[in-house]
């Protein structure tokens, strides 16, 4: 692991995105899931996920979050894309574009498990840091546009 112990903590924050290509038959799932309701699961599921991420990385610091918010929702011109975006705060000494980018993958994933039975063919796609601010290297802001 990087040494982090002489660095001062700050405020760090980090946005990530990702998204699932849904199928007609995935959309009607999430209205009507014997599983119960995907976008809540898949929500709590990133939050977790973002909790974990010392835990599924390795040599990742474990971290004290202050904050992780995961939001899902339908875009696209033909509404068939469902797009995750995680932001993830803390006040440590290392920053926190893991924990949202597990956060987005986790939500992700557990989209596709409870949908699976109506469709095999969601794709997760352009997985990608936002944004990110604080610490030494400074802020950080993806390109507008880009995907995948």
């Amino acid at each position: 692991m990087v040494d982090v112990s002489e660095k001062t903590p700050s405020l760090r924050v980090a946005r990530a995105e990702g998204y699932v290509r849904l199928t007609p038959e995935a959309i009607r799932a999430l209205e009507h899931n014997p599983k119960g309701d995907p976008l809540m699961v898949a929500q709590i599921a990133g939050i977790m996920g973002a909790k974990q991420t010392a835990n599924l990385i390795p040599l990742c610091h474990p971290l004290l979050l202050s904050h992780v918010d995961v939001t899902l929702e339908r875009v696209g011109p033909d509404l068939m894309d469902l797009r995750i975006e995680a932001t993830v705060k803390t006040r440590e000494a290392t920053g926190v574009e893991m924990e949202a980018l597990t956060a987005v993958t986790v939500a992700a994933l557990s989209v596709y498990d409870m949908l699976k039975a109506s469709s095999k063919s969601l794709e997760i796609s352009g997985v990608r840091l936002l944004h990110k601010s604080g610490g030494k290297s400074g802020d950080y802001d993806a390109p507008e546009g880009a995907r995948d």
